[in-house]
C-alpha cells in the first residue's frame, strides 16, 4: 500500500484551520466549490470536479474539533475507494502544523502520483485561503 502525506506551516489560529477542512464552506473555499458535507462521524461528504464529470463520496469517520478529521472514500473512482483522508493540526508558537495523509492506496500507479502532486497543491491553496481569508478553489464547477 501507498501513503500520501503533507505537512505545512499554517500562520492561523487551530480553529480557522480546523474550519478550512471540516465544514462545507471551507472545502469550498480551497478545494472545489462543488462541495457537500454533513462535519460529523458518519456525516457524507460529497465532492464534484469538472461539472461533475468526476464525483468523490466520503464517509466522515472522525471529527476532533479544532485538532482534525478523518474520512473515507465509499466508491466511484477506483483508486480512491477504501482509501482515507486525513487533517491533523499540530498548535505551533506561530499557529499550527498542518499534517494531511491520504492513505491506503493499493498501488503507485501514474494517477496516484498526479493526486499527490496535486495534494501538494491544495494544501497550499488551504494555508493560502485560511491566512488571506480569500476563497480561492481549485474547481469552481
Amino acid at each position: 500500500m501507498t501513503d500520501l502525506h503533507f505537512n505545512v506551516p499554517v500562520r492561523a489560529a487551530p480553529e480557522k484551520v480546523f474550519a478550512a477542512f471540516a465544514t462545507q464552506s471551507g472545502m469550498q473555499g480551497w478545494w472545489t466549490h462543488d462541495t457537500v458535507m454533513t462535519p460529523q462521524a458518519g456525516g457524507r461528504a460529497e465532492f464534484g470536479f469538472d461539472k461533475r464529470g468526476m464525483v468523490f463520496r466520503m464517509i466522515i469517520d472522525e471529527v476532533a474539533s479544532n485538532r482534525g478529521l478523518r474520512m473515507h472514500c465509499s466508491g466511484d473512482h477506483p483508486e480512491w475507494a477504501g482509501t482515507t483522508l486525513e487533517w491533523t493540526i499540530v498548535p505551533s508558537d506561530d499557529g499550527c502544523l498542518l499534517r494531511f495523509d491520504h492513505r491506503g492506496w493499493r498501488d503507485s500507479t501514474d494517477f496516484c502520483a498526479s493526486c499527490n502532486t496535486m495534494w501538494g497543491n491544495l494544501m497550499f491553496r488551504l494555508k493560502a485561503f485560511v491566512e488571506s481569508g480569500k476563497p480561492n478553489p481549485q474547481w469552481t464547477e
